[in-house]
């Protein structure tokens, strides 16, 4: 998805080549892929010449916003502040990560 994101339209070849820049992947399952997101509705496809186009169908904020949604609620019960509070004490974020934080509860009062 990011990388179509970022290229808002791209072939499976486009997502292929950009992938395997950074890690070793079949061609095979970069077409896997693309096409379960499509069935799933994160991708609009439409068919150019002989090969697919593939477009994002959800903004990238709503999947971000609902994928962390569910991972709190799968791995920490819902608690977004138990995520916060192992995010903190594992020395997760760095400093400025931590004033942005700080600067975004602020703003919450």
């Amino acid at each position: 998805m990011k990388v179509v994101w970022r290229l808002a339209e791209a072939s499976v070849r486009d997502v292929y080549e950009t992938v395997r820049e950074r890690r070793p992947v079949a061609y095979t399952t970069v077409m896997t892929m693309l096409n379960t997101l499509e069935t799933k509705g994160y991708l609009k496809k439409t068919l150019h010449g002989r090969a697919y186009r593939y477009r994002p169908a959800v903004p990238e904020q709503r999947v971000v916003r609902e994928m962390v949604r569910e991972f709190v609620g799968r791995v920490f019960d819902g608690a977004s502040g138990s995520l916060l509070a192992h995010l903190v004490k594992g020395s997760v974020l760095s400093q400025k990560e931590r004033e942005e934080l700080r600067r975004l509860i602020g703003e919450d009062r």
